[in-house]
């Protein structure tokens, strides 16, 4: 009987058209099989009872359901030799146990462990949208919903591979052929059938793997550094008059104009912690004093931590609860106090701090109260985001991190807004799962898990390109949620002011000049005085062959070249900082413009360009996303794509190469309008490791 009801196996994609009676499974079997040339099976059951009720005028029974699984199989065995590439099979012995179970409450034990064995590629569950067509056969119209659960029940309990195809006639034919494209291409990748289902749940584009795993094959073209940015030569100084009278003009302009504080702050804040968290797992508590950890580990960051712990805005929080957990705290050495302290922040039964968002953190020390950097964006968003007393501040958050985030926003928001009269409109965002992406072994092979399953990682900040195309508002802020300072607000809120002003003067420019281009009357005249405002004001070199274009092909081209979204950005002079700076790139066409580029994108032989930098990348960003007509800009459409990373990462032990999406602040933008401006070092003031916070503009001036 069992071997009756062994499925052969064949390089043959096989999909099965798995639901409840009367939900269209051979109408779309016999379309899909002529769609891909190809042969479907029927189900042999409906012709084996419709013979029965014919000759003897008598139902289903469970004597019939071993026959109808052996005639099933068979016809699936035979058609294999027949199928090209696809084989669509109308029903399978998943349908027959699961009937079994409905009907007769039970399933036999060589039927069910059959239909648990036999393997497809692909289940298609067909949901029960569909009209209801009554036979001889079908009996079931009234329990629908809950057959269909039972059905789905079954593929989850068994760990098929399965999609619910739901719609029209049309609507499910369209879908399902997309679907077994898809299909194909990832298991030319690679993938197998789950890890297909994985892809296809988080709405990852085929393509775009595709095209990930070639960079992660053949590399990313890197990035030719014509010279460093400097001032006069792409970027820009203004004095402190200067910066009052742009400052003045925004704010003159923001009463017309919808504005958004726009802060990433994903992460968790593992890297601030990285030392403190090494120094628990690799020192010797009964057998070294921290003093020799430090010369062994040649650690310079802990003796900093420890000699002025007392300086942290967390101290006293801290100091409390290790006095509570560590019975023998008072009577205990320095060095037991010391681990005992870092201890009691980083253990999950108490501070937990490494594992928390930055955002959450207590970062600054107050008479009244600490502060975290989410209160501190607030007090910035109320005092330079402002447009007829409204403010609207966006956080990117992990989704089991919003809660934090909403915890600490209900504590201090009613209070900012009362001080600042104004009122705060607070939104999130999640990083897209579809941006997630891959990682392969050293053999160019999908990465996964002990488990045999994928490794997703969400793709770097480049992802929130996504984010923050969604936003609707006529200028944008951009800051990092690490970047706040406790000290000298009224200098941040003045330049970051003055950069939206300079965004706004320029702007209103270019959209006088796109308005002009669209006036079938503008001069030669016209064209050269926005020719030379392109290579004057915004860097941008024209095309050598320019003067040659026809007067429409002209309008074309400047067209093109203007009608782009508009960044500002601040930067401030480089003091040796790790990451990105401002740099004259040329492309593959001759032609210069400015770029924010990270080290990792450039060849070595021009680390003595990279040297020359005399200016760094703060992430301090204003942005103008609208066109000229008040449209928003699709902003995916302005990344170039060959500017990603590909990094190596060592996961469970195992090493992995992965690619990450080009930056938020680099290739996501490197074919926007770009303007750099130099900005005190002031307004720079990262905390990337938890002794940042030791430095003056993040400590009390008292």
């Amino acid at each position: 009987m069992e071997e009756n009801l062994k499925q052969l196996q064949s390089e043959i994609i096989k999909v099965a058209l798995y639901g409840p009676e009367s939900t269209g499974k051979t109408t779309l079997a016999k379309q899909l099989a002529e769609e891909f040339n190809t042969i479907w099976i029927p189900e042999f059951a409906r012709d084996y009872l419709q013979d029965k009720w014919n000759s003897k005028q008598e139902i289903c029974t469970q004597n019939d359901l071993f026959p109808i699984a052996i005639g099933q199989t068979k016809l699936e065995n035979e058609a294999l030799h027949q199928a090209n590439k696809f084989l669509f099979c109308d029903t399978n012995l998943m349908v027959t146990k699961v009937f079994s179970d409905i009907y007769y409450n039970s399933c036999d034990p060589i039927l069910e462990k059959a239909a648990k064995k036999h393997k497809y590629d692909l289940f298609f569950l067909t949901d029960i949208d569909v009209p209801w067509e009554k036979d001889d056969l079908r009996d079931k119209k009234e329990d629908r919903e809950t057959t269909l659960a039972i059905f789905e029940k079954a593929l989850i309990d068994y760990k098929k591979p399965y999609i619910k195809l739901s719609g029209n006639k049309e609507e499910r034919f369209e879908k399902a052929i997309k679907i077994i494209k898809d299909l194909e291409k990832a298991k030319k990748l690679g993938f197998n059938s789950y890890d297909f289902i994985e892809i296809y749940n988080r709405k990852i584009n085929l393509e775009t793997l595709e095209n990930q795993f070639a960079i992660l094959k053949n590399g990313l073209p890197k990035i030719h550094l014509e010279r460093a940015a400097k001032i006069n030569d792409g970027i820009t100084a203004i004095s402190t008059d200067e910066a009052i009278y742009h400052a003045n003009y925004f704010e003159e302009k923001s009463k017309n104009l919808k504005l958004k504080k726009f802060v990433p702050a994903s992460g968790a804040a593992s890297r601030m912690f990285k030392f403190l968290n090494e120094f628990l797992n690799d020192f010797k508590y009964n057998s070294e004093t921290i003093n020799a950890y430090i010369n062994r580990k040649k650690d310079k960051n802990l003796p900093v931590f420890l000699v002025a712990k007392e300086k942290f805005p967390f101290y006293n929080e801290v100091l409390e609860v290790a006095k509570n957990s560590f019975s023998d705290y008072e009577t205990s050495s320095n060095d037991a106090k010391n681990y005992a302290f870092i201890k009691t922040m980083l253990s999950s039964k108490h501070f937990d701090f490494a594992n928390k968002p930055k955002g959450v953190l207590p970062f600054h020390k107050y008479q009244t109260h600490t502060a975290t950097a989410i209160e501190e964006h607030l007090i910035e968003c109320a005092i330079y985001a402002v447009s007829n007393n409204k403010s609207n501040l966006h956080f990117t958050v992990s989704e089991e991190h919003q809660i934090n985030f909403e915890q600490v926003i209900n504590q201090v928001k009613s209070s900012i807004e009362k001080h600042f009269n104004i009122s705060i409109n607070i939104k999130y965002s999640y990083q897209d799962k579809a941006t997630d992406v891959v990682a392969v072994d050293l053999k160019g092979n999908p990465f996964r898990d002990e488990d045999d399953k994928l490794i997703f990682r969400p793709g770097g900040h480049g992802a929130l390109i996504e984010n923050l195309n969604n936003l609707n508002a006529d200028i944008v802020f951009i800051k990092n949620i690490d970047n706040v300072i406790q000290n000298h607000i009224e200098i941040i809120a003045l330049y970051k002011k003055a950069l939206a002003g300079i965004l706004i003067q320029f702007q209103e420019t270019i959209f006088n000049y796109l308005k002009l281009l669209d006036n079938e009357s503008v001069s030669n005249e016209n064209l050269n005085e926005i020719v030379n405002f392109l290579v004057s004001k915004l860097n941008i070199s024209v095309s050598d062959d320019f003067s040659k274009y026809t007067k429409e092909s002209k309008v074309d081209y400047l067209q093109n070249v203007l009608n782009r979204p508009i960044r500002v950005c601040g930067m401030v002079k480089n003091e040796g900082e790790p990451g990105g700076g401002p740099f004259w790139v040329r492309d593959k066409k001759g032609a210069t413009f400015l770029q924010i580029i990270e080290t990792s994108q450039v060849e070595s032989d021009q680390k003595k360009i990279l040297e020359s930098a005399t200016h760094f990348n703060p992430v301090d960003l204003v942005c103008g996303t609208k066109n000229y007509q008040g449209q928003k800009f699709d902003l995916t459409q302005f990344v170039d794509k060959n500017t990603g990373f590909i990094v190596e990462r060592n996961k469970n032990g195992k090493a992995l190469i992965a690619y990450e999406l080009p930056g938020l602040w680099n290739g996501a933008m490197a074919k926007w309008l770009t303007i750099f401006v130099e900005v005190p070092l002031i307004t720079f003031n990262p905390v990337k490791t938890v002794n940042d916070l030791l430095k003056p503009a993040h400590q009390s001036p008292d």
